[in-house]
């Protein structure tokens, strides 16, 4: 079992950015894929990145891309989500999870994919 952690939400103006982490403990953080998602007042949650075992393989929803990255340093157990470029309709809870499922290069963009949640971090962005 692996337990985690998001840190790094916050308010910030329409065009700034922000560094979400989720630090994990428990069992091997390089066996899991990782993942980030999203939940905005009143609606589902949301795929928003995906990161495989190795690092080799990134997903992005379209929303994402060319303004997140999503990368990872297996030394320190850590998954980060840099955002650029924020808008208001990114703001939201933004939850990271863990995943055993497929291989090394794995990457999964549905909830159901993930074996693991962290409690989230509030992410709002003014316009």
């Amino acid at each position: 079992q692996v337990q985690l952690a998001e840190s790094g939400g916050g308010l910030v103006q329409a065009g700034g950015s922000l560094r979400l982490s989720c630090a994990a403990s428990g069992r091997t953080f390089s066996s899991y894929m990782m993942g980030w998602f999203r939940q905005a007042p009143g609606k589902g949650r949301e795929f928003v990145a995906a990161i495989s075992r190795s690092a080799g393989r990134t997903s992005y929803a379209d929303s994402a891309k060319g303004r997140f990255t999503i990368s990872r340093d297996n030394t320190k157990n850590t998954v980060y989500l840099q955002m650029n470029s924020l808008k208001p309709e990114d703001t939201a809870v933004y939850y990271c999870a863990a995943g055993n499922k497929g291989v090394s290069y794995s990457v999964y963009v549905r909830e159901n994919d993930y074996d693991y949640w962290g409690q989230g971090t509030q992410v709002t962005v003014s316009s």
